[in-house]
């Protein structure tokens, strides 16, 4: 899916060069087109990146399951990071496909994440909850998805009750 990405946008590349190079367009036109095109590939590089397997910076899905996580300790010149491979848990609809995600170190998750882990290896299925805080002043969520601090917290998964007859 990927190389045809890239193959679609090399195509569009080479028909955008034509119709600057053998259009009668105004300069100030091509100007305009030629940025647009620019700032196009930027956007496409980034999301050819997230499908490529590396983990979201975006929010945690609201309900999820807990697969498998790998805190990485914050070092010299290294901030720290969180990635979590989860399963959004959705009403009415069947097991999605999972996600990785990648969340900014903070001890207080660490901690939630170690705990959990621990239970998944004894065979404890694990489920979280992600709410996003309010009032933490890092702008609109809208402009930076994943910018806003989460509330994770990490639970037992409760089992499936049968229906009654």
């Amino acid at each position: 899916m990927t190389l045809t990405l890239i193959i679609a946008f090399a195509i569009f590349v080479f028909l955008f060069a034509l119709a600057i190079i053998f259009s009668g367009w105004p300069s100030w036109l091509k100007a305009v087109l030629t940025l647009g095109v620019a700032a196009f590939y930027f956007y496409g590089y980034t999301a050819v990146f997230s499908l490529l397997g590396n983990p979201s910076p975006d929010a945690l899905p609201s309900r999820f399951l807990l697969i498998a996580a790998v805190v990485d300790e914050p070092r010299p010149k290294f901030p720290g990071a969180i990635y979590m491979w989860v399963t959004p848990i959705e009403e009415g609809k069947d097991q999605l496909q999972p996600r990785a995600y990648k969340l900014p170190y903070m001890r207080a998750v660490h901690e939630k994440i170690n705990e959990g882990m621990k239970k998944g290896r004894q065979g404890i299925a694990q489920m979280g909850t992600a709410e996003i805080k309010a009032g933490n002043g890092k702008g609109s969520s809208f402009i930076n998805p994943g910018a806003d601090e989460q509330e994770i917290k990490i639970l037992d998964l409760p089992t499936p009750q049968a229906p009654e007859k």
